[in-house]
């Protein structure tokens, strides 16, 4: 029996105008815990008036809050830190609740959200502008950073509470008013988290909260003329479709999209470190990172040793509660990317290749309810199969066999998708020849699962356009004015 209080709401409702409001579409959606299919909590569905006064809300309150000095936004955004630690492990019980992953994994998540919200405060005072030589006289030309107005932010349900404190810190910290709009698989924690915001006492209209279906309330927010810039975490298709609802009013698009990180090992690599990074980067959260290891590409020369290796690392994996300290891995988020994960699977292995670990969903005792997958193993996996053409997202890890690091790189550089890579060598020449000629938006050399609040999250190719984190993620959120300042008569 998977334990965990379920939500103490009779249903949640939406956060406009600093206030929680009832829908104008009187409609519920019901959100399930994955480990065993309970629903755990009832959510707004918001209707396009409810979407509508959202808007008009974060219009009405942008000027103000962009006169306020980024300082005294960022005392708003301390306080609710503050709060937020407070509160630490509610939130990680509501997302070990609503999307599955283990409690140390939700600890992270909470201790992530923090740490934007953190890196946007101590941005405040360093958003910088340009004065540069004018052309005439008694004239100054500068150029200055100011927000765009309205922002919307799209989250994911992967990481549904560290994706609002990466958008919404930036937008705040730099003058932006934002709505948020969070996966409708995984509301809880965001609708809990605007409590504090509640709490805090942020202006009314700054930011704002509306629950729904995305193809319907998401299209209403990007398709809006309101809206200046929309930032986005989400899937390929989704990312296609939010384009173009955008196009008619040319708003500004963030877009993390898809990934299909390849994890290269060469013939010198350390064999103990890279087995170790290629299971922590592909099984941490159940495979649902946007960089995740989703296929190792290992020189044929190492790649029965390596394999070997791999597998008796990947069977100490242990399947479970995810509120149980002695589980490694939950549930899927939910039945539809299981069964994409299975389709993926069978589709594999009729094409040839073979699963030597896994391969099924598990039965029997707390697996004969939820969204279960066993940590899975694909060999004789060739480049075609679906497994390599596919983004998985999930944990099953096909093996590849390459001859050399060009083949590799061939592989890598056909891919329509280009969000990051790994690579294990210790041969220099190949780590700086890679950092050239890799075609993606994150290159993780020698190491497994990493990233920095001050580095900067991007996608190539089709996994997206624009980024987030540091001092560029920042910048993303501020457009540019010249001045030209003539200060003789």
């Amino acid at each position: 029996m998977i334990k965990g209080k379920q939500a103490n709401e009779e249903y949640y409702k939406l956060y406009i105008d600093g206030k929680w409001v009832d829908s104008k579409s009187n409609k519920l959606i019901e959100v399930q815990n994955p480990a065993n299919e309970e629903v755990i909590a009832r959510v707004t569905d918001a209707s396009p008036e409810d979407v509508e006064l959202a808007l008009t809300s974060s219009q009405r309150a942008q000027s103000d809050w962009q006169a306020l000095p980024s300082v005294k936004r960022a005392q708003y955004i301390i306080r609710l830190v503050e709060k937020l630690k407070d509160k630490r492990e509610f939130f990680a019980e509501l997302l070990v609740l609503e999307q599955g992953k283990t409690y140390g994994e939700a600890l992270g998540e909470v201790d992530d959200t923090m740490a934007y919200l953190t890196y946007a405060v101590e941005s405040a005072n360093k958003i910088k502008g340009d004065i540069l030589p004018a052309n005439n006289v008694g004239e100054m030309l500068s150029i200055q950073k100011v927000p765009y107005g309205v922002t919307v932010g799209l989250c994911a349900w992967n990481y549904p509470l560290a994706l609002i404190g990466r958008k919404l810190g930036p937008a705040l910290i730099t003058g932006n008013t934002m709505i948020i709009k969070p996966h409708e698989l995984t509301p809880v924690a965001s609708l809990e988290f605007f409590k504090l915001i509640d709490e805090v006492g942020f202006p009314p209209g700054v930011a704002n909260l509306v629950t729904g279906n995305g193809p319907e309330v998401g299209h209403l927010l990007v398709s809006s003329p309101i809206t200046k810039l929309v930032t986005v975490t989400g899937s390929v298709r989704a990312g296609q479709a939010i384009f173009k609802a955008a196009s008619d009013n040319i708003t500004a698009l963030s877009l993390e999209l898809g990934g299909k990180a390849p994890f290269i090992v060469l013939e010198d690599a350390d064999l103990d470190k890279a087995v170790e990074a290629a299971v922590a980067a592909r099984f941490a959260n159940c495979g649902q990172i946007c960089i995740c290891n989703e296929m190792v590409l290992v020189h044929e020369s190492i790649a029965d040793e390596f394999t070997e290796k791999l597998i008796e690392r990947v069977k100490s994996i242990k399947v479970g509660d995810p509120f149980d300290s002695s589980v490694h891995m939950g549930p899927k988020a939910s039945k539809l990317d299981l069964d994409k994960i299975d389709s993926i699977v069978n589709e594999t292995i009729s094409q040839g290749a073979t699963a030597v670990l896994g391969g099924k969903r598990p039965s029997g005792g707390i697996f004969d309810k939820g969204y279960w997958y066993e940590p899975t193993v694909l060999v004789d996996v060739t480049k075609e199969m679906a497994a390599v053409q596919k983004e998985i997202f999930g944990p099953v890890l096909p093996i590849v066999k390459i001859s050399s690091f060009e083949e590799a790189v061939e592989l890598v550089n056909s891919s329509s998708l280009g969000l990051a890579g790994y690579l294990f060598t210790n041969d220099y020449k190949k780590i700086f020849e890679a950092t050239n000629i890799l075609q993606v938006g994150t290159i993780i050399i020698n190491q497994g699962l990493s990233g920095c609040m001050q580095g900067y999250h991007s996608g190539h190719k089709l996994s997206g356009l624009g980024g987030e984190d540091g001092e560029y993620g920042i910048e993303g959120y501020l457009q540019k004015r010249t001045v030209y300042l003539n200060y003789k008569e």
